[in-house]
């Protein structure tokens, strides 16, 4: 018995422990260099020792890429996948037929190497927008990858699935449901073109836990609008955006759905590996000194505290300011006035940590220098109280820094 095991039978029922996307029973992931970059590994693979019920949520851009259509083709046959390939460097969007012929040649490849059936595979792809896949390369890489059982190197897998990100982005949690234990594990790739609109990254979860498709897809969704749709860095989404999950079921436990008495738990330990993930991306916004966190309360509803709270967040003028550590609310302020939600202004109290500077619609009285010494911080907190109900809505973001434009500036050279 290990020491998560022991924790959790002390009375909790859900712990974060150290580990990644093959923590959870029977997933498997690597990660390896085939040519795609000049040097950092790009191409990455999961899969599950049996097949697992998936579920998925994509971009909302028109211009969906051939992966994602591959991996909707794959979802729409069965909710079982068993593995996912997936290449970084180039996104395969905008390709047109011979992108789609290619997707179809990766899944083809990877379910022949692993013997799977195709419509288990998803398919997936980031990097440059417009260019064909160097398709020799990819089969290359796809012939090496091992298809022995026990293979863990799951950070490479967070590797090779990297664009322009600065560091790998893992989380793990382990659940006490059905006196089992279920582990939850998450990867997650983003760094530019993120913002709320289902999404501009890529994220993976597995879990051994035995879950219903139908809720685990519900739960998908829902678990997405509160976290990875809660984020954003430039106000671009890309073509590139999915979540997938993957739930194999090799941990025993009754099957999860709504009906389920813990189901609340899974809940839970899915909203906080989506969460954790989210801010990372968040973070990790190119050029980003300082993660930002706007938390909204007292709204007439929690819709309306989610807009206000994303339209401050994407507010470049307010990520300018926390960038030049300027206690600017009045930016903040304008933010909530063209969100679209109407307010009062004169019950609209706002603080930078906790440090007040509007009560009531007017201008507190704080002090410039200990604002100031609370924006040098990496983590920065705005406070919005409404007034007016009972919603609520958090988002996180990131500073707008010089290195942003140095970085799309020469993204493809």
């Amino acid at each position: 018995m290990n020491s998560r095991q022991l924790e959790l039978e002390k009375g909790s029922l859900m712990k974060v422990v150290n580990g990644h996307i093959a923590s959870p029973i029977g997933f498997h992931a690597g990660g390896m260099h085939s040519g795609l970059k000049r040097k950092r590994k790009d191409l990455g693979w999961l899969y599950s020792q049996v097949p697992a019920v998936s579920a998925a949520v994509y971009t909302t851009n028109q211009f969906q890429a051939a992966p994602l259509k591959v991996t909707q083709e794959s979802l729409a046959a069965s909710p079982f996948l068993q593995g996912v390939i997936i290449n970084s460097g180039n996104a395969n969007a905008c390709t047109g037929e011979v992108g789609i012929k290619n997707a179809f040649l990766m899944r083809e490849w990877f379910a022949d190497q692993m013997d799977f059936q195709e419509h288990e595979v998803a398919v997936c792809s980031t990097g440059v927008i417009g260019e064909q896949l160097p398709m020799e390369k990819i089969q290359i890489g796809i012939s090496q990858i091992p298809a022995a059982e026990g293979l863990h190197h799951a950070e490479d897998f967070s590797e090779a699935i990297l664009t322009t990100d600065t560091f790998v982005k893992n989380d793990c949690v382990s659940l006490l449901i059905d006196d089992r234990y279920v582990t939850i594990g998450g990867t997650a790739k983003g760094s530019g073109m993120i913002h709320p609109n289902m999404a501009t990254m890529l994220g993976f979860i597995t879990t051994d836990a035995k879950v219903n498709p139908s809720s685990l897809q519900q739960a998908l969704k829902m678990t997405v609008n509160d976290s990875f749709n809660m984020i954003t860095v430039d106000g671009d989404t890309s073509t590139n955006d999915m979540v997938l999950v993957m739930a194999n079921g090799l941990a025993g436990n009754q099957e999860l759905s709504e009906s389920h008495p813990q189901w609340s738990i899974f809940l839970d330990g899915l909203k906080m590996i989506c969460t954790s993930l989210a801010k990372q991306i968040a973070r990790d916004g190119e050029g980003a000194t300082k993660l930002i966190e706007v938390h909204v309360t007292n709204a007439k509803s929690s819709i309306d505290a989610k807009i206000i709270s994303k339209s401050i967040i994407g507010s470049n003028l307010v990520k300018a300011a926390i960038f030049g550590e300027d206690a600017n609310w009045g930016r903040i302020v304008n933010a909530i006035g063209y969100s679209g939600v109407t307010v009062n202004p004169e019950l609209l109290n706002v603080s930078i940590g906790n440090i007040k500077v509007v009560e009531n619609g007017l201008p507190a009285g704080f002090s410039e220098e200990t604002a100031k010494e609370y924006l040098q911080s990496e983590n920065i907190q705005i406070l919005v109280d409404l007034g007016e109900g009972h919603g609520s809505a958090t988002a996180w973001g990131c500073d707008l820094s010089y290195d942003y434009v140095k970085i799309n500036a020469s993204y493809r050279t």
